[in-house]
Order: structure tokens, then C-alpha cells, then sequence
């Protein structure tokens, strides 16, 4: 469309424009179902009827041009008139949506919005809810593309937010066969979009024919639909649903789902499956602890929902990073309320529950690469006295034979809790660092954005950023000033947004490397916290960015609660539509500095995150508490982050908040060993929790869950190496893998690695077994192997105190390699793959092999890619790719789990092999000492 400043009642359709063939025309529901109120009406509509059929008939007849882009635009006549909808005598409970969700409505103030009012016996049940039919916008002008659509509302009803946009402009545009993208935004101004994620320019241009999904657009129906092409099932539909309101400071719309299953949404303290009976949640980044009903630390407006009747999945991104509140209801279907910004709508076809993650991933982000050594064990406590002290904590886990690769230390080592200082009693972290590495671990410390404003000129950090003017600032152009952790009681707060910021975050990092060489960065306190609401100073009292039109559900009353007022100006605009982006902008800049000083893959883990976080840096779920309860709420977590794209994720093990026990400790530790990211820390005033402190059962249990896992590194790393490269979950939930089967869609109390690894921890307290279910298929115990042929079924399985219950799937080959006390030392042991084999006596795997750490290995083919397949009677590798050949990869043995007892001869490489020894349960080949850069090929008879 030429021009974007539309007349809102254009009746003219200009002569030369080139319209679209009729089978694009149907993107469009071109019909009219408006509420007829006398006959000079129904003679209009017909009038408009008439003239949408001659246009279609026009475009049909047209000739096609080759050089210029098809397109058809129709303005339609407005007659003016307003459907305000009607109140139905009787509506289900599920079918009201909230029209009053402030504070408690009376049926006067309800009345007097021009809503409904009708009272439920559910107390969740709004007794305020739209009219059925209300239309707030009506469709002025429509033009197709070949590649899209676009759409024009004008406002018919006012809201009572205030400051409506007059004339609304829908872009669709066919991105891929398999995304859709729409795009909602004033026609005559800018409005805020966030600069993260950075989304991806696709050029291509798909046809619309081979389009996965359909795109309607009703024209007296406000709003738009999404379907499934294959079976016509719904995706998104919004049409006159809910009350679309589109104001300066409140975006509300509403959809249907196709289920109740439906998944993600996060930060958010929920089960994995989301609740949909009247679940609010809001999405506005806060320090606190993770509580029930509480908005948290990260914001990803990203959601999965399945199809219960064929298992098809479809995924739903909503590109902002304003204030946001969702409902989900029980019709079912969802609301989002924005506090600023635009509808900037991404859908993901699928169909496959991975291939949804993938399609999202491929457009904020895919993972990235951690080094190998951060899959070890980590430890870590709030509450270090002193550099002695952490060396006595470190020196008996590994007296213990607990495998141990990384020392972290929280903020006890900074002069007066000041960023980029080191105190008097921990002056020989120096020193205490460089034994680690000597002995082939690693170090992170901590590091919070607040820079301390109160020190005097000494303290470099505050006079450089000052000078450089790269503080968040008031409306006066001054920093805005909060308190933290300082001592003395002033903090700051570098903008991230800022170009600038960078370059002194680099800068002051360095400085830091100079004090102790360490490893990776823990980065905190980034939503940003700040322990005054808004300033010290407070806040404008009469903005509306501290004071909305509508304060959604956030904890603490208000959107400054614990952070910075909203009218604190950041290079990129207000803090008010920053806020929730703090903390990644902060990841990004951190990214940048580590590879600068380190030139390795830097490990990075932050407490806020947003969408696309994962291609940065990795997340813990915060200050979780030691309990049974927060035990298992991990999984969910790990699982919906792994969904976000965040693979290195994992819960603080034992616990933070609280005192643990030797008991919960015990399973929390087993649960940890299978964290993508696993690390035991706690809180300063709790009695120390690593795995030595306990004692020998606590110490035995540990020691066996940590071996197990750093024997299957070789094949975390490979998941890890595939989600960087394919946008794939590490951890995941078992409908990832069998999305047709519904036992698994509510499953959050076990999980796998990759498609092959099962995990089914002891989650409460006395528990000596486990109700696992295995899905359709054989699956074998890890220890000691045996096969179980299972029909879809639950299994009560034993669980002694020492062990936690796993399971290899039958399919798949795990490349494994001897464990050690670090990854170091582990990483020189030789391989051996566990072969498991599957019904018809198949099974495949991949080994991703590099140095563990270099940046773009994959870019630079500096990577060995090793590809293992079994059919009856034989396994074989391929070497899809020979990059890293610095040190070899020697193949010790290979185990094949579903094979006959009854083996009588072996041959390796056509050669016969006398070490092998089969049994019951399968068959055992040794002695190998290959090298598996080279091909190998195993038979038997």
C-alpha cells in the first residue's frame, strides 16, 4: 500500500492495481455477517457483496505479470453503524472472557463498559464478560500479496484504557512453509518493538499453496484465524472473541486453542502441562524466590499446544517485551493483555512437538555451544569465609571421589560487596585459581549489574561509567540511583542498550581477569533487582508509565516493585519497555567480553533471562527452596526452558533458600547428576550441603549418579552440539518423542535426554520406589541392562536410597567414555558405545567430537562427526565429518543390548575378534583400540 496515512473510509479502488488470481483471494473469509438492522442496511451490504464478488471475478480474469508482485486491494464501504453484540439469556462459565479485570467490578461499573454481568458459582468465573459480537474494529481495506496480507481496522468502540489507535494495519506474511508471521501496528505511527531477539530478514518467498497453514480474516469479524491446512484445525483464532482493545498503554486479544495441552509461558512457577482453569500469569521480570502465583525471574511468550485428537503440535511466539498478563481458560483459550508495544505474532506449524522448538529457535535463536567442561559437576555456597575456606569444601568432595570440574563463589569475596574488587581475606584467590586449573577444573565467580555509587574516586567502575555516561538515567539526565548489595548504600546501573556499555563492560572485565583468572561469569541480580522500589529518590508520581491504565497481577502491587522506575531512560528508549530485556542485554555484553579474554566459548549464567536468551548464555531457576515440592517443580522448569531455547539450565541442587537434609539432599543430588547444568549451591545462613558434608551414604549415592554422567558426557555433548546447530531440546518431555501418545502429555515427574536417555528420580520423602512409565517400545535398564518390552504401561519400580531409575531407549546407540574426576582427565579415557536395539533389531547414534571449548568449531570444520547404525547382527560407523584429529578417539568396547545369547563367532573389520562374550541379555565386544576417526564395521552370527 502506498500510502500508510489511509482516509479511514476510502470507498475508491484504484483502477491499476494488479489483483490477485482468485485461489489467493481465499486467505481471506470475505463475508459479512453483520447484525442487520433495517433494509437500507441489508441494500448496503449487498451493495458491498456485489462489488467484493466483481473484484474477485476482476482478479481471477486478470492477466499475470511475471516482473511485478501480485496484489489485491479492496476497500470496503463503512455504513457506520456499530455492532455492539448482545448478552446471551444463558453462557457457559467457559465461554465468558474478562471484561472488567481490575480490581472487583460491581454490576454497575460492568454495565457501564457496555459488558455483561452475570454472577457463576465458580468463583474464578468473571461476572463481567464481553458481549457476544462486540465489534471494537471493522476492516476498512484488505490487499493480497503473494507473499502475505494486509489488512486495515478502524476503531468503532472506544475502551476504557484511553488513547485507542484509530486505524490498526495487519501485515501477514508467508515466511516459510511452516511460519507465519503477523503483525498488528498502528497505520499512522511508531510504536515501541524490542531490538532483541534479533530476528532473522527471510527473503524468501514462499507460495502460499504450499503454505502448511490458512489465513482468515472475516470482514465483519474482528480479529483473525490460523488453521491447520491438512485437516483445518485450529491454530489461533481470534475473530470477535474476547474484545480486541488496542490502546496506547493496553493491547488486549483473545484465542481459542485447540487444547487444554498446552505448554510453556515463562518464567513461572506451574507445572509443565499450564493450567487452564482461570490461570493468570503475568510476565514482568522480578527478584524473588519462585512462589506460586507470582510473576518471575525471565519472560518468554512462547507457547506449545497439542492437538489431543491427532497429536499435532503448533507453537505460538509473541514478539514484545512490555508488561504482559495471560489467561487461560477453560474454553480452552487464551488472553494476553500488553502494556505497550505492538502484536508482533510468530506461528510454528510443526506438526512434530521438536519441530515446533526447532521452527521458534531458527528465528530468536538456536542454543549456544557450552564448552565440555561445563557439563561436570559444579559447586558452590552463598557464604565463603575466606579462600581456606573454599579450598577445605573443594578438597573433601574430591577426597570423597566426587567428580568435581568447576569452583564457583558468590559475592563474599568483593571489598564491601562492590562489583570488580576482591576483599583482604580472599587475597590469594590469585593463587587458589591457578591450582585449579592446574589441576584441570575451573572457576567462576559472581557478578551483579548495581555499580556502588557512594565509594570515593578510587572505585573506577562508577567514575569511568559516569564519564562515559553510561548509566540508566532519570528524567534529568542523572543516573537513577537504587540500592543493592554496596555497603554503602548507592547503586547504579550500567544500560546494557547502550553501544557504549559494552566497551566499559569489556573494560572493567579485564581489569577483573588481571585480579583472577577465571573461567566463565555468574551473572545476577539482572531483572534488574534493586531493593528500593523505583529510586532512592522514588518516583514521577504523576507518570503513566508508574501508574498504567492497568496494573496487571505483579507482585508487589506495581511494575517498579524491586527494580527501576519506569521512566528511567535507557539508549534505547523508557525502562518501562526495557525492562524485561535487562537482563539478556547484560548476557550479550558478557558473551562479547569472554570471548574477547578468554577466546573460548564462554559459560555464562544468568538469573533474568528473555526470548533468545539461549544463544548467549545459560540460567539457573533462582533462589528455589529445599524441599520435596521444589525438587520436582525443577523438572518442569528445566523442561520449559530447554523449550525457550536455554539447553544449559538447571535448579540450585539441595536447594537454596533453607536448610536441606541428608535425606532430600541425597535424591536432589541424584535428580542434579541429570541437569543439563549441575550445580549444588545454597544460601549463606544454611549449614553447608555438598555432597561430603553428609557423610558415606550421601557421599557413595552421589559419587555413583556423578560417574554415570560423566560416562554419558559424550553424549550430553552431542545433544548439546545438536542443539546448537538444530534448534533441538537437550532435556525434554517424553511427548517430545511420542506426541501421539497422551499418557505422556502430562508427564513431568521424569524426563529424557535427547530422544535415547530416560531419567525417573525419587521425588518425595521415604520413597523406596518409583511409578515410571515407558512408552510403547523395548526399553532397557541402565543398571544393569535388562530389556523391558512395554505396551505403553507404568511400572512400580524399586528404588533403593543409592540409586536413581534410568532407562535406554531401544533404537538408539549412546557413545560413553570412561569416567574420571574431571572432565579433563575424562575426556582422555577412551570410548565404548552401549547399543541398544529396538524391535526390529535397529538402532543408530551420533558422536559430535572437537576439543570442547575453541569457538566455532562447526563454522571452521574443526569437528569429528561420527555416525553409528546396528541392524541385525552387525553395527557399523560412518564418518560424516573428519575436523578434529589432534587427538584420537580410541573405541574400547562395544555392548549390544536385545541380541541373541547364542553368539558363537564375531568379526571385526572382516577380521575375526576372539574378545567378546555374550549373554542373556545381549552381547559384549572388548579389546577393540580403534580409532574411530576410521569407519569400523561389527558382525556376528
Amino acid at each position: 500500500m502506498a500510502d500508510t496515512n489511509l482516509v479511514e473510509e476510502s470507498n475508491n479502488t484504484p483502477s491499476d492495481t494488479n489483483l490477485v488470481e482468485e485461489s489467493q483471494v481465499h486467505v481471506t473469509e470475505v463475508t459479512i455477517n453483520h447484525v442487520v438492522s433495517d433494509t437500507g442496511e441489508k441494500v448496503a451490504i449487498e451493495r458491498i457483496r456485489a462489488k467484493i464478488r466483481a473484484t474477485i471475478e476482476k482478479s481471477a480474469n486478470s492477466e499475470k505479470s511475471a516482473n511485478n508482485e501480485k496484489s489485491n486491494r479492496i476497500d470496503i464501504e463503512d455504513d457506520g453503524g456499530v455492532n455492539y453484540g448482545s448478552c446471551p439469556m444463558k453462557i457457559q462459565d467457559e465461554d465468558r472472557f474478562d471484561c472488567y479485570p481490575g480490581p472487583s467490578p460491581t454490576k454497575d461499573s460492568c454495565t457501564a463498559r457496555g459488558c455483561c454481568w452475570s454472577l457463576s458459582s465458580n468463583s474464578k468465573v468473571p461476572a463481567c464478560y464481553y458481549p457476544h459480537g462486540l465489534e471494537s474494529y471493522r476492516i476498512v481495506q484488505y490487499q493480497n500479496h503473494s507473499h502475505g496480507l494486509d489488512v486495515y481496522w478502524k476503531n468503532k468502540i472506544a475502551s476504557p484504557y484511553g488513547s485507542d489507535v484509530k486505524l490498526l494495519k495487519m501485515s501477514v506474511t508467508f515466511e516459510t512453509e511452516t511460519r507465519v508471521h503477523v503483525k498488528i501496528t498502528d497505520a499512522n505511527a511508531t510504536r515501541f518493538e524490542p531490538s532483541l531477539p534479533e530476528v532473522p530478514m527471510f527473503n524468501t518467498r514462499v507460495r502460499y499453496e504450499d503454505c502448511q497453514y490458512d489465513v482468515r480474516v472475516g470482514e465483519n469479524q474482528t480479529g483473525f484465524a490460523i488453521l491447520r491446512r491438512a485437516d483445518q484445525s485450529l491454530v489461533f483464532d481470534s475473530r470477535n472473541l474476547g474484545g480486541f482493545i488496542y490502546s496506547d498503554q493496553f493491547i488486549q486479544i483473545s484465542s481459542r486453542l485447540t487444547s487444554r495441552f498446552i505448554y510453556g509461558m515463562g518464567e513461572k512457577r506451574s507445572p509443565f502441562l499450564r493450567n487452564v482453569d482461570w490461570d493468570t500469569s503475568v510476565l514482568w521480570s522480578l527478584d524473588g524466590s519462585p512462589t506460586d502465583g507470582s510473576n518471575g525471574y525471565g519472560y518468554h511468550p512462547f507457547y506449545m499446544n497439542l492437538n489431543a485428537t491427532s497429536g499435532d503440535a503448533h507453537g505460538v511466539y509473541l514478539r514484545t517485551s512490555n508488561a504482559l498478563e495471560i489467561v487461560l481458560q477453560p474454553t480452552p483459550a487464551i488472553t494476553y493483555r500488553v502494556l505497550g508495544g505492538i502484536l508482533d505474532f510468530y506461528f510454528f506449524l510443526g506438526p512434530a512437538p521438536g519441530q515446533v522448538v526447532s521452527q521458534y529457535l531458527e528465528l530468536v535463536g538456536n542454543p549456544t555451544l557450552p564448552p565440555y567442561w561445563s557439563l561436570g559437576f559444579h559447586l558452590c555456597r552463598y557464604g565463603y569465609h575466606n579462600v581456606s575456606h573454599i579450598q577445605a569444601v573443594v578438597d573433601r568432595n574430591v577426597k570423597a571421589g566426587i567428580p568435581l570440574d568447576t569452583v564457583w563463589v558468590d559475592i563474599d569475596y568483593m571489598e564491601r560487596h562492590n562489583d570488580f574488587s576482591i576483599n583482604e581475606q580472599f587475597e590469594g584467590l590469585k593463587e587458589y585459581v591457578k591450582v585449579l586449573h592446574a589441576e584441570g577444573r575451573h572457576f567462576i565467580p559472581i557478578i551483579d549489574p548495581g555499580i556502588a555509587s557512594k565509594e570515593d574516586k578510587t572505585y573506577t567502575p562508577y567514575t569511568e561509567g559516569l564519564e562515559r555516561g553510561i548509566f540508566v538515567k532519570n528524567a534529568s539526565g542523572l543516573p537513577v540511583e537504587g540500592s543493592v548489595w554496596n555497603d554503602r548504600g548507592g547503586t547504579v546501573f550500567p544500560d546494557f542498550s547502550n553501544p557504549d556499555t559494552v566497551d566499559y563492560w569489556l573494560r572493567q572485565l579485564k581489569l577483573m581477569y588481571s585480579l583472577f583468572e577465571f573461567d566463565g561469569l555468574w551473572i545476577d541480580m539482572n531483572e534488574p533487582s534493586n531493593f528500593v522500589n523505583g529510586s532512592l529518590q522514588g518516583c514521577p508520581s504523576n507518570s503513566k508509565y508508574e501508574s498504567p491504565p492497568y496494573t496487571p497481577h505483579v507482585y508487589g502491587g506495581s511494575l517498579n516493585y524491586k527494580t527501576l522506575c519506569m521512566e528511567s531512560q535507557h539508549h534505547e528508549g523508557l525502562h518501562y519497555n526495557l525492562h524485561t530485556m535487562y537482563g539478556t542485554m547484560e548476557t550479550v555484553a558478557t558473551n562479547f567480553a569472554l570471548k574477547e579474554i578468554l577466546n573460548t566459548r564462554p559459560v555464562i549464567i544468568s538469573r533474568s533471562t528473555y526470548a533468545g536468551h539461549g544463544k548467549y548464555g545459560g540460567h539457573w531457576t533462582g533462589d528455589v527452596y529445599s524441599t520435596y515440592a521444589d525438587m520436582k517443580q525443577s523438572i518442569g522448569d528445566i523442561l520449559s526452558l530447554n523449550m525457550f531455547g536455554v539447553s544449559l539450565v538447571g535448579a540450585d541442587i539441595c536447594g537454596f533458600n533453607g536448610a536441606s537434609n541428608a535425606a532430600l539432599c541425597q535424591r536432589w543430588l541424584q535428580l542434579g547428576a541429570f541437569y543439563p547444568f549441575s550445580r549444588n549451591h545454597n544460601e549463606d545462613s544454611a549449614p553447608p550441603q555438598d555432597p561430603a558434608y553428609y557423610g558415606p551414604e550421601v557421599i557413595a549415592s552421589t559419587r555413583k549418579a556423578y560417574q554415570t554422567r560423566y560416562q554419558l558426557l559424550p553424549y550430553l555433548y552431542s545433544l548439546f552440539y545438536r542443539a546448537s546447530l538444530f534448534g533441538e531440546t537437550v532435556a525434554r518431555s517424553l511427548l517430545f518423542e511420542f506426541p501421539r501418545d497422551s499418557n505422556t502429555w502430562t508427564l513431568d515427574s521424569q524426563f529424557l535426554w535427547g530422544p535415547a536417555l530416560l531419567i525417573a528420580p525419587a521425588l518425595e520423602e521415604n520413597q523406596t520406589t518409583v511409578n515410571v512409565y515407558l512408552p510403547r517400545g523395548i526399553w532397557y535398564e541402565f543398571y544393569p541392562g535388562k530389556a523391558i518390552h512395554s505396551n505403553g504401561t507404568y511400572y512400580s519400580v524399586p528404588c533403593p536410597t543409592d540409586t536413581i531409575p534410568l532407562y535406554v531407549r531401544g533404537g538408539y546407540i549412546v557413545p560413553m567414555q570412561h569416567a574420571d574426576q574431571t572432565t579433563t582427565l575424562s575426556r582422555k579415557n577412551s570410548m565404548f558405545l552401549a547399543v541398544h536395539m529396538n524391535e526390529t533389531k535397529q538402532a543408530h547414534g551420533t558422536l559430535y567430537w572437537d576439543d570442547g571449548q575453541s569457538l566455532n568449531t562447526w563454522e571452521s570444520k574443526q569437528v569429528t562427526v561420527v555416525e553409528f547404525t546396528a541392524i541385525s547382527q552387525s553395527v557399523t560407523s560412518s564418518v560424516a565429518l573428519i575436523g578434529y584429529t589432534k587427538e584420537p578417539i580410541i573405541l574400547e568396547y562395544i555392548s549390544v543390548m536385545g541380541e541373541s545369547s547364542n553368539i558363537t563367532k564375531v568379526w571385526f573389520n572382516g577380521v575375526e575378534h576372539e574378545t567378546f562374550v555374550p549373554d542373556p541379555e545381549g552381547l559384549y565386544v572388548g579389546n577393540l583400540s580403534w580409532d574411530l576417526t576410521k569407519p569400523f564395521n561389527l558382525t556376528w552370527s
